[in-house]
């Protein structure tokens, strides 16, 4: 028997309140364990995107949904079975809780302790935090990690519910190129490791599509510019047709690099 897809979705359409296109006929397919890249300019549609992948919002447009082969869904199992990793979310961690903490929490999908988790809870969030290298901040409190210290805690924290999806979006924006290797290097760790979920690394910025990202979709005005194998699509031609500009490309240890003419 064929298994169904982790996420589908078919023909799917949005639009603002003033009737604004914002996603057009989007057809895009997640197997279970398949690691995409989303890449696109400022207001192509990525958020929007993912935010109806989690649940946030729903087609308003035209279109479906499918999670696991099923259209309607349980809200509160949906938050724990997708994660999303995103910038905004680190306002609304307490900048007071530890890193092991801010971890545990993510079994119950909420912001703070409000409910206890077991020892077994903090032992299975400190395995988590130290394969995402951060075994050393356990004790730390979130508020004064770095940039790239929180989002590696946040990954982890996703991890605790179990999901079969990790959306990451833009986790390295406003990073500087340091702290930005350092983050992916840990990244790229991850994605070595057995019984991964799926992971969906949204950026504008090719140079930071790893090689475990093995498929790309490219959005451009809300539709699908390309979409399929990474090493297929992020061509000259098609990056070209993305940014409006003539650029190069160079790839050197499997990441790609624009050269712009």
């Amino acid at each position: 028997m064929k298994k169904v897809p982790a996420l589908d979705f078919r023909n799917v359409s949005y639009s603002s309140f003033d009737d604004k296109k914002i996603l057009q006929s989007i057809h895009w397919t997640v197997r279970h364990g398949e690691h995409w890249a989303i890449l696109g300019p400022n207001g192509s549609g990525k958020t929007t995107l993912l935010k109806i992948a989690c649940g946030y919002i729903w087609p308003n447009d035209g279109g479906v949904v499918y999670r696991k082969g099923k259209e309607l869904i349980d809200l509160g199992e949906l938050r724990k079975s997708i994660g999303w990793v995103t910038s905004t979310l680190v306002a609304q961690i307490p900048p007071r809780e530890t890193a092991l903490q801010t971890v545990a929490s993510g079994k119950f999908a909420q912001l703070g302790l409000w409910e206890k988790p077991t020892k077994r809870d903090y032992v299975q969030a400190g395995e988590y935090l130290d394969r995402m290298g951060c075994s050393h901040l356990m004790d730390r409190e979130f508020g004064t990690l770095s940039q790239g210290e929180q989002q590696k805690v946040l990954i982890a924290r996703a991890r605790m519910a179990k999901p079969y999806l990790i959306f990451l979006d833009e986790p390295c924006a406003g990073m500087d190129p340091g702290a930005r290797e350092i983050f992916l290097a840990g990244l790229k760790k991850l994605g070595r490791q057995k019984r991964v979920p799926a992971l969906i690394y949204v950026t504008h910025h090719i140079e930071e599509i790893l090689p475990l990202f093995k498929k790309t979709l490219i959005l451009k005005d809300g539709m699908v510019l390309d979409s399929g194998d990474s090493s297929r699509i992020l061509k000259r031609d098609v990056l070209e047709k993305l940014y409006g500009v003539s650029l190069g490309i160079t790839k050197k240890k499997g990441r790609y690099w624009p050269i712009i003419k």
